[in-house]
Parts: structure tokens; sequence; C-alpha cells
């Protein structure tokens, strides 16, 4: 009797330890078994907002789960960033994260209370997001040249709007000034809905700002868009030039991409990655983001979004060096 006792208890045992192995990778199965949340360093009805919003839809009917947007923006996307890194890493919390949170702020601030490289692990590349060149409608300057000639002829009087000069938009504001050697007083507001809002009533020649921001209103007829600085020209703009067909090399293109607190097990990860690739080439979703401003760019597994990431880092280190941005 005491033999078949140890006997059975060590058999118990054998099976406690193989469950034990077993029980995470069969919990990973059932992800999502809770609504998942996707954090946003934007306000609501910002270019990031309204891609997010489109993809967290059509994922809750893939998904059969719900995804909230979370909005916290604020303190050049350190707010929103700082909270996703503190999520936790179960698969209920991502971070809709853009060029600044994930790659520009290490060139602006010399202590970050996150650290992108080791606080986030990479889910998917979502959209490449292009920024213009914008007058108000009425404006004598219809071309970049216009542009260039006018301060040129009027050195530091020409004003171009952005969101200041440690943000997206202002660094291109700055990146301008270099490459171009035009001397524009780079004027900094608050948000780019002011800055365009002082566009349309003359209080400002022209200014930097997404394009997801400002597609509507240049459809409606009260932005004139001048040149976008993506490489290629961007759909439903295809009459807009490229600053690169003007300067070559001439590239400032920002982005979204979904990351996870480090430590999200893999199998959620590698799922999330092939729903959200899987949207990405709807032709439905990709109508409705070309209509809000991004391109949609499936990159495919979280390994590309990896290496892609390096590359960014490496070449905002050859910007910083040139247009002498230093971290404060």
């Amino acid at each position: 009797m005491r033999q078949l006792s140890v006997r059975k208890w060590a058999m118990t045992g054998l099976f406690l330890g193989v469950w034990a192995c077993f029980a995470p990778t069969q919990a990973q199965t059932t992800w999502p078994d809770k609504p998942i949340k996707f954090i946003l360093s934007q306000p609501p009805g910002s270019g990031p907002d309204n891609v997010a919003r489109l993809l967290g839809e059509k994922l809750a009917k893939a998904l059969d789960q719900s995804v909230i947007i979370e909005n916290k923006p604020g303190g050049q996307n350190i707010i929103g960033a700082q909270a996703a890194a503190k999520s936790p890493a179960d698969g209920s919390a991502f971070y809709f994260a853009t060029t600044a949170a994930l790659v520009t702020n290490r060139y602006l601030f010399k202590t970050m209370p996150y650290e992108p490289q080791k606080d986030f692990t990479s889910v998917a590349f979502v959209a490449n997001s292009p920024f213009g060149i914008l007058v108000k409608t009425d404006s004598p300057i219809t071309s970049i040249q216009d542009l260039l000639a006018k301060s040129k002829a009027n050195p530091g009087k020409l004003s171009l709007a952005n969101e200041g000069p440690r943000t997206f938009g202002g660094i291109i504001a700055r990146f301008l000034n270099a490459k171009t050697k035009m001397e524009a007083n780079l004027v900094a507001y608050a948000s780019v809905s002011v800055a365009i809002q002082d566009i349309m009533g003359g209080h400002a020649d022209a200014v930097v700002a997404d394009v997801a921001s400002t597609a509507q209103l240049v459809k409606q007829g009260r932005l004139r868009l001048l040149a976008v600085t993506s490489a290629k020209r961007v759909a439903g703009f295809e009459q807009v030039p490229t600053m690169a067909e003007l300067l070559p090399n001439f590239e400032m293109v920002g982005w979204f991409a979904i990351v996870a607190p480090t430590g999200t097990p893999s199998l959620v990860i590698n799922r999330l990655n092939a729903e959200v690739n899987k949207l990405l080439q709807d032709p439905e979703v990709t109508q409705k983001m070309l209509s809000i401003g991004p391109i949609p760019e499936p990159l495919g597994a979280s390994a590309k979004l990896d290496a892609f990431l390096k590359a960014e880092n490496d070449r905002w280190a050859e910007v910083a060096k040139e247009i002498g941005l230093l971290p404060e």
C-alpha cells in the first residue's frame, strides 16, 4: 500500500508539473479573453486617433472582443508612452505609437520616464503619415518655389507656423530652413489646430502640418497644399509635388506603429500582428485610411518593425546632427 501511495503521489506531481508548463500556453490561446486597450498620446480627432479608431472597430469584430481607445495627450507623447510602458504585459494593453514616441524623443530629451527600446516590444507597423507645407487658399504663394523666393527676398520675415521646435512638425520646419537656406521665421504654436486657424485667418504665411489633420480642409478649398514630405506623391493629392522632387533626399515622414509592453506573450503579439496586417490589405480599410490621410503599409512579421525602428534611429541621428538638434 505504501509503495502504491508513493507511486500515486509521484504521478500526481508529474501531472501537475506538466500542467503548470502547459497552462500559460493554453491561456494564451484564449486571447483576448477581456477588452483590449489601445493607448494613444494624441487627443480625440487627431490623425493617429482617427486611424486607431478605424482599426479598433475592425479588430473588435475580427477578435470578437471590445477594443477601447484611451487618449492620453500631452508632454510631447511622454504621458501616453509612460502609461503604456507601465501597463500590464498580458495582452490587454497596447501602445498606438508615433515617430516621436518611439524615435525622435530620444534626440529631444536628455532623460525620459520610459525607454522605447527596452519598455516596448514590436507588434505591427500601421501606416506612413506624410506632412505637408500649406498656405491659405487665396495666398499669393502658389508653390514651394514661391515660398522660397519670398523668404529669400525678405530674410526672417516669412512666418512658417509649426507645433514647436521639439515636435515632429517643428523639426521638419527646421530641416526645411537648413536644406533651403530660406531663413523663415519659425513660429511655434501650442497645437497644430491653432496654427491652422491662424493660417486661415491670415496671421501667418505657411504652416507645416500632417496631411491627416489638413486633408479635409484642402479638399474643401480652405487650404492649399504646396508640397508633401513623403518620397512619393500622396493618394488623393497626386497633383501635389513632393519635397524630394525639388530637393533630393528630402523625406520626413511620420508613421504609426503598434507596440506592446515588454513581456507580452509572443502568441498574443503574433496573433495581433496577423490581424493588423490582414486589415491593412483590406480594400475597404485601405480606402478609408487613405481618405483620412495616412498611407497603410503592412510590413509583415513584427521582426520587420524591429528592423525598421533601428533604421529610423540611425537616420534620425544623422538628421539631429545636420540641424543641430540637441537634447534638453
